[in-house]
């Protein structure tokens, strides 16, 4: 193995510690300091659901949860709410896409619904600044968690 990237997978498994040792919070009790970059975990009922990264964790974690982000903003609750209506498989043609999801009040809804049981779930951080070591410490802790909503698929 390349001498520097055995050093970035050495230090990926101490940060999946601190980030299980973080004390879990919710989105309505955001702390005030949380680091300014690294990686974040959605859990509910003590099942850890997705993984994220990111270079402003307040900033992501507002996207995900607001009730007004747009799909875009919180593609987590998007996928919650393809799979309350049924719909889980992607469309990247106009029917069926994104936009046309939207056109749909009990889809609509059911994302709204989402972004609330977000806003409930159990958040856990942790710093990482580097954006290699934090690329590769997000997918460590989805494929380690079994983490159901990160798929890492190309489109």
């Amino acid at each position: 193995m390349h001498e520097q990237f055995r050093q970035h997978v050495e230090s990926l498994h101490p940060r999946f510690e601190a980030l299980l040792q973080c004390h879990p919070f919710s989105f309505l009790d955001l702390p005030t300091q949380l680091p300014k970059s690294g990686i974040y975990l959605f859990s509910e009922a003590g099942r850890d659901l997705y993984v994220g990264r990111t270079n402003n964790i307040r900033a992501r974690l507002q996207q995900h949860c607001r009730a007004g982000s747009s799909h875009n903003s919180a593609p987590f609750a998007f996928r919650l709410a393809r799979e309350a209506r049924n719909v889980v498989r992607a469309s990247y043609k106009p029917e069926g896409s994104r936009g046309n999801l939207l056109q749909d009040p009990h889809f609509l809804f059911a994302f709204t619904e989402a972004k609330a049981r977000l806003r409930a779930m159990h958040i856990r951080v942790v710093e990482e600044g580097n954006p290699l070591r934090q690329a590769l410490l997000e997918m460590y802790v989805a494929v380690s968690l079994e983490a159901p909503y990160n798929d890492f698929d190309n489109h």
